[in-house]
Order: structure tokens, then sequence, then C-alpha cells
């Protein structure tokens, strides 16, 4: 594991590198990830009256994070619930909703709260389907912000991606960007099964530009398959979520070295898209994971148990090379938090590493 450095890059500074890395036009219309998300439960809302909304301040409030602004008073007290301060109560209702034929999107204020639902995440709605002989469908999406926010501390800052893309049953999504948000959401919705959608509080804000394209009311993102964000022929760099940003962010700065770094964003975390991961590294012969979350049994280890056991393996001229969190609880002070979450120079010295350059 390579231990961050404490370097701290201002939203400013943030959003200026990402929208190079992407090569956005400046002109363009942009929506944040809370207004996509907004828009794809809107839709499906609209389209499919068993589709309903409930969790903690979802409806008059508006959300915690304001994600469900405005569905309330559109869709009334029936389908945008409040719900008392009871994880594993109102996980058990949504789920028992669902395999009674509706479609319950259940928000959690925090992934980390979803720990007192786990009974019903995993026992309930993961094995049903299973358990039932493939007579009960379990229709549910599990949402929320994921991973470490800013100065919420230890208990407030896990990432949960590698505990449910553990569970056979379970789908899990784990959204970047605005088309990320709007296409993956809505496919969890109109899914047959469990998906856990994976947000990031701190891309909640964070302005993207529209492509026409995403904003059509049957846009869907294929469960099960990744991006390629950046082409790239020296080395690929692999991550989700906010991680894609310090991929992209360590690509820009790569770049100015001459190291072309083809960026991957895998979007599904359970199915995994192996096959675009693989062909990626038959390319590049070199691999680097990059994660918020820690590194026993992560993501990225993950992704290089896949790669070994697989043919890909030959074609690697160096150790597949894994970037994550540091391996302790969130700390609440400012600098040691910054210093415990993977940056863009870190993906930069892992990079350089693997390439073997000085």
């Amino acid at each position: 594991m390579l231990r961050p450095m404490k370097m701290v890059f201002s939203n400013c500074v943030r959003r200026t590198l990402v929208t190079t890395a992407k090569a956005a036009p400046t002109a363009a219309k942009q929506m944040t990830c809370r207004e996509a998300l907004n828009s794809a439960m809107d839709d499906e809302m609209e389209r499919d009256s068993r589709v309903f909304l409930m969790g903690e301040e979802v409806a008059q409030y508006d959300g915690a994070y304001k994600v469900s602004r405005g569905l309330w008073k559109k869709y009334g007290d029936k389908r945008v619930i409040d719900t008392p301060i009871t994880e594993m109560g109102f996980a058990g209702v949504a789920v028992g909703a669902a395999m009674a034929g509706l479609r319950p999107i259940l928000e959690f204020m925090t992934f980390n709260f979803s720990m007192q639902a786990i009974d019903q995440v995993i026992n309930s709605a993961a094995k049903t389907f299973y358990m039932s002989a493939g007579q009960i469908n379990v229709p549910i999406v599990f949402r929320g912000p994921n991973g470490a926010a800013m100065g919420v501390a230890a208990q407030h800052s896990q990432c949960f991606a590698a505990w449910y893309s553990h569970v056979p049953g379970l789908k899990v999504v784990s959204p970047y960007d605005i088309e990320d948000c709007r296409g993956l959401l809505k496919s969890a919705i109109r899914d047959p099964d469990p998906v856990v959608v994976l947000e990031n509080e701190v891309l909640y804000g964070v302005p993207f530009p529209v492509n026409p394209a995403i904003m059509d009311k049957d846009f869907l993102i294929p469960i099960g398959k990744a991006k390629i964000m950046k082409p790239g022929k020296h080395v690929t760099v692999v991550g989700h979520s906010r991680a894609v940003e310090t991929c992209l962010l360590g690509a820009v700065e790569l770049a100015k070295k001459g190291i072309e770094v083809e960026v991957i964003n895998l979007r599904s975390l359970r199915p995994l898209d192996t096959e675009t991961i693989f062909n990626s590294v038959k390319k590049t012969h070199h691999l680097v994971t990059v994660e918020q979350g820690w590194p026993q049994s992560g993501i990225g280890a993950e992704i290089c148990a896949r790669v070994m056991e697989d043919e890909t393996f030959f074609h690697l001229d160096a150790p597949v090379w894994r970037v994550c969190g540091v391996d302790v609880p969130m700390p609440y002070a400012i600098t040691l938090e910054s210093a415990a979450i993977p940056k863009a120079v870190d993906v930069v010295a892992a990079v350089t590493k693997v390439l073997g350059k000085k």
C-alpha cells in the first residue's frame, strides 16, 4: 500500500483539474451529481407508480443532502416517506414492500448507518431469490453516501464497497459523475434484484458538463459494465466513485512526463467488468488500482486476484500496485484525514514505481 502524502487540493483547484482531465467545454450546461440523482428518481417515480422513496428526512426536509428535493411536494406522503431513526425497522418495511411487488428506494443517511440494517440487507434482501428457488424477487434499491466525506470522523467515513460486493444476491454500483448517477440509479430502480448504490457525499455538489443524451428518460447504464474515461498505452489505472477523480488528476500529472494512462471507471463492483480491465492490461502491461477504502480484502485486492487467476497475468510486465486509504479508522483532524485518503500524488508515485521510472 502506498501511504498517502499530506497534500490538499482546494475544491476550486480540484474541479479545474477534473474539468481539464475530462476535456470539458467551459460553456457547456452543467449539472451536479445531486441533481442527477434527483432527476433519475423523478423519472422513475413518474414512469412507474410502484416506485417510492423512504428514509430519514427524505420528504418534508428534501433530504439530508437535498438529493430528494421537490419529490415530496410532487408525489406526496404515500410515495416519499419520512421514517423514524430506525434503520433496521424501515429497511425491513422496504424489503417486505419489495417482496409484495413494490419497488422501494431506501435512502441511508450514510452507509455507515446501514450496519444497523445489515441483517435486512443481507439475509432478507440478498438471499431471498435464491432461497425461494426464484419465486420471490426483491426489487429494492439501497442508496446513500458512502466512504469518506469531510470532517465526520471514523464512524461516518467508512467505505462499504468491499463489504457489499462480497455478497451473492446483491448488485453493487458506485457512480462517479452525473452520467453514472443518472444511468446507474435508473438501471438499479428497474432491476428485479436488490441493488446497492454507493454514492459519495463530496461529489454531490460537484458540477459536470451535461451531455444531452443522458437526459433522455430511458437513458440507462448497464450494471456490470465499466467505462474507459481516458485511453492510454503505458499503464492501466482503475478506480470507482471519487477515486476516479484521483485517477484522472494523477493522469494529468503523468501526461506531463510523457506517460499515457488509461483510466477505467469501474462503475459496477458486483458484477465486476473484468473483461474491460483484462483487455486494457493486455494493451498496457501494467496495472494500478485506486480506492478510498482500506487495503485488506478490498476492491483492489479482488482485482489483483482476478488478474492472477486469468491468462492476463502473463501480460503483466510488473506487479499490480494498490493505492488505498490508510489502514486506520478515519481521523477527525483535517490534516490527518487528508493524509488518510489517496491523492493524485500517490497515483503518480505508484505508476512511476510500476513503470520502473525514477
